[in-house]
């Protein structure tokens, strides 16, 4: 089958604009065929026509098949220009400027494979021969101006992309960075916590253990004190009452032993430093989820 060098629904469209073509052809040549019987039925009902009458005659057919010939030209050039509205119409809301070669519109050889793809899809029962199948496509029409806007634009957006996703990898590898660094910071808090924890914990089991030791001792002499006479046992208890205000005493400087050694870790350059750090990361990710959640929208 004959090809015009389109894609299938161009060509689809094109056939129906051709069915169409034929169809309002078919109509006007049986209306000069009813001229032309119209006259016969009329007209032509004597034997013999003086030359006078056959001019009179073959006028009045020139006139009226002048007319109906003119009528379908004028009728056609103004369907073409209504279907050239349309494409062009179509193209102005892509931005685009359609441009055509009247000169093409005589191109016989053109006008011939045209013919030939119209009675290949409207005559079924013709069949194309070995050298319609070795003729040239239809060339289509100049489309250079149209395919270089498209591929120009395709190209933009894709570079804009690709520049996108460049920008997004970056902050992606920055958040990356940053949430490692609050990592380890975090870590390296967690470390110093435990110890600090460690030392307290240090700290106070010594003092337990020597408070311990000093209530075991105690304890050991005022058994001691009992054994030995029953009249130091007063003695012993008083004894026994000063160790225990003695061991309230100690417990009450531990804790605020522990308050002061807590009060002097926070004011140490380390800790500050240190809070400072998370303080200053922690705006910086808040800043990069904010970039980031930019960034997603545009996209």
């Amino acid at each position: 089958m004959a090809e015009l060098g389109l894609n299938d629904h161009h060509q689809n469209e094109v056939i129906n604009y051709m069915r169409f073509a034929r169809s309002k052809r078919g109509l006007r040549l049986k209306t000069v065929d009813s001229c032309f019987q119209d006259l016969k039925d009329s007209r032509l009902v004597d034997e013999t026509f003086t030359i006078d009458e056959v001019f009179e005659v073959l006028n009045d057919l020139q006139s009226v098949v002048h007319s109906e010939v003119e009528s379908e030209l004028i009728n056609t050039a103004y369907t073409n220009v209504l279907l050239l509205r349309q494409l062009f119409s179509q193209a102005e809301k892509w931005y685009l400027k359609l441009q055509t070669d009247i000169s093409e519109l005589e191109n016989r050889e053109l006008l011939e494979q045209v013919a030939e793809f119209e009675n290949a899809e409207f005559t079924s029962s013709k069949k194309k021969s070995t050298s319609e199948n070795l003729k040239p496509k239809l060339a289509p029409l100049n489309e250079v101006g149209i395919s270089e806007l498209l591929n120009k634009e395709i190209t933009r957006l894709q570079e804009e992309n690709e520049k996108l996703k460049s920008r997004l990898k970056t902050v992606e590898v920055q958040a990356i960075s940053l949430l490692d660094e609050k990592s380890k910071l975090e870590h390296a808090l967690k470390d110093l916590q435990i110890v600090q924890g460690d030392q307290k914990a240090i700290i106070k089991s010594q003092d337990i253990s020597d408070l311990e030791d000093t209530v075991a001792a105690l304890k050991n002499e005022f058994q001691k004190t009992l054994n030995d006479t029953a009249e130091n046992q007063k003695s012993l208890e008083e004894d026994l009452v000063t160790s225990k205000h003695d061991l309230l005493k100690v417990q009450e400087q531990l804790q605020l032993t522990e308050k002061e050694l807590e009060k002097k870790f926070q004011q140490t350059a380390a800790y500050r430093n240190m809070k400072e750090i998370l303080t200053r990361k922690n705006d910086q990710i808040k800043d990069l989820r904010r970039r980031l959640a930019k960034y997603e929208t545009e996209d």
